[in-house]
C-alpha cells in the first residue's frame, strides 16, 4: 500500500473523494494574497482565521494553508508585514476545529531539524492527524540574513532541504539517530510521541518547488506539488509533467495544488468592475515591483506585456490564476481547472469576511452538481 492510499485510509481531508480539493492561502498575513490598498474589513488575527476556519469546515473544505513570512515587501501596505507564526497558528486553529487539514509552512534554513520534528508532531497530534509541513527553502534574502545566515545558490539549498528532511523523517521513525552531511550534524537524537498516525508514520508534506532541482526534491519527498498556472494548457502541461516525474524517478504518486484568487459576484460586470478596482486602481505598485527585483523578474528582462501580467496577477493573488465572474461562471472556470488533471485550488479573497459567505452559499452548490464536490 503506498503513502496516497495509506493517508486515505487514516481520513485524512487531503486525500478524501472529492474531485477537486479546496483551501483558502496565506490568511495568517496582512494583505492574505492580495497586494492592494482596496478596502477590507479582513485582519492577519487569530478571531479572523478562526471564522474563517470553521467556514470552511461547515461548507466542506479541505484546508488552509499558510505563508512563512518575517519581514513585508515594503510600499504602502508593506504587504505580508504583519503575520502570525505558521506552527502556533496551525496549533490553535487545529484545537478549535475537527475536520480541517491545515499546514505550517516553514523556511528550512531558519528552524533546526530536531526542533522542527518535535513541533510538528506536537501538531499533528493536536489535531489528530490533520497536519501537514509546507517545506520552503527559503528564497527572500532580506528574510534569511535576519537570521545571520547567508543565502545558499539556489540548488544548494535544495541539499540543505534534503539533509534537513533526512534527519526529520528519520526521527518521525525511530530514535537514537546519528547524522552528519554537509550541513548538519546530529548525534543519537531522540524525539517522541512519533507522529499521530502510525499507518502514514509522518504529516503530509507539500512543496512549491518548480526548477528541476526543486521538482525532483518534491517528487521525491513530498505528496503534493504546488504550482502556478499561466493558462490551462501550461497548466495541464505541468501537471502531467510532475505527476510523471515522480512516477517514473521515485516509483510515487504525487498530487498537485495551485492557487487561484476568486472574485464571484452577482454579475459579471459587478466582479470584473471589483478585481480592476483592487487590482489595477488600487494596486500596491511599489510592494509588487519590489517582490519582482526579489525574484529578479525586471521590466528590462521581459516585454512590457509579459511584465504587467506578471504584475497583475501577482498583485490579485500572488501569482495565482484569476477566476473572476458570476457564481455559474466561477464555476464553469473550476470545472476546467479540474480538466487540467490539478487535484485541488488555494482560492484567494480580498476580504474573507464579505466574500467567502457568498462564494459558499453560491458556487459550493454548484460544484456539487458538477461533480466537483460530494
Amino acid at each position: 500500500m503506498d503513502i496516497a492510499e495509506k493517508f486515505r485510509e487514516s481520513g485524512n481531508p487531503m486525500f478524501n473523494d472529492n474531485p477537486l480539493k479546496l483551501g483558502v492561502f496565506g490568511t495568517n498575513c496582512s494583505g492574505a494574497c492580495a497586494i492592494t490598498t482596496a478596502e477590507t474589513t479582513f485582519e492577519p488575527t487569530f478571531e479572523h482565521n478562526v471564522k474563517i476556519a470553521r467556514q470552511l469546515e461547515a461548507a466542506g473544505w479541505e484546508c488552509m494553508v499558510p505563508i512563512a513570512r518575517w519581514r513585508g515587501f515594503g510600499g504602502e501596505t508593506n504587504f505580508g508585514g504583519t503575520n502570525m507564526d505558521t506552527f502556533t497558528w496551525a496549533a490553535a486553529l487545529a484545537a478549535v476545529t475537527e475536520k480541517l487539514q491545515f499546514f505550517s509552512t516553514t523556511h528550512i534554513p531558519t528552524l533546526n531539524p530536531i526542533v522542527a520534528t518535535k513541533m510538528a508532531t506536537t501538531i499533528d497530534h493536536i489535531s489528530k492527524g490533520r497536519y501537514g509541513l509546507n517545506l520552503v527553502t527559503g528564497w527572500f534574502t532580506p528574510e534569511m540574513e535576519m537570521f545571520g545566515r547567508e543565502q545558499l545558490e539556489h540548488d544548494a539549498r535544495y541539499d540543505y532541504a534534503d539533509e534537513w528532511l533526512d534527519i526529520v523523517t528519520t526521527l518521525w521513525q525511530r530514535n537514537g539517530v546519528d547524522f552528519e552531511g554537509e550541513y548538519f550534524k546530529v548525534k543519537d537524537a531522540f524525539s517522541e510521541p512519533k507522529p499521530y498516525n502510525q499507518e502514514t508514520g509522518r504529516p503530509v508534506l507539500i512543496c512549491a518547488g518548480a526548477s528541476g532541482k526543486g521538482l525532483h526534491f518534491t517528487a521525491k519527498y513530498c505528496d503534493f506539488n504546488f504550482g502556478f498556472m499561466q493558462d490551462m494548457e501550461s497548466g495541464a502541461a505541468w501537471v502531467k509533467k510532475v505527476k510523471e516525474l515522480a512516477r517514473s524517478e521515485y516509483d510515487r504518486e504525487l498530487g498537485t495544488f495551485t492557487s487561484c484568487p476568486v472574485v464571484v459576484r452577482d454579475t459579471e460586470k459587478e466582479a470584473r468592475d471589483y478585481y480592476n478596482y483592487y487590482v489595477h486602481e488600487k494596486g500596491d505598485r511599489v510592494a509588487c515591483d519590489n517582490i519582482a527585483d526579489v525574484l529578479q523578474v525586471q521590466s528590462q528582462n521581459h516585454s512590457p506585456e509579459m511584465y504587467e501580467k506578471f504584475k497583475e496577477r501577482f498583485i490579485a493573488g500572488w501569482g495565482g490564476y484569476p477566476i473572476v465572474g458570476t457564481p455559474e461562471q466561477v464555476t464553469d472556470a473550476l470545472i476546467d481547472l479540474h480538466k487540467t488533471g490539478v487535484d485541488g485550488a488555494l482560492l484567494t479573497m480580498v476580504d474573507y469576511n464579505e466574500e467567502l459567505p457568498y462564494f459558499n452559499e453560491r458556487v459550493m452548490p454548484l460544484l456539487k452538481e458538477a461533480g466537483l464536490r460530494k
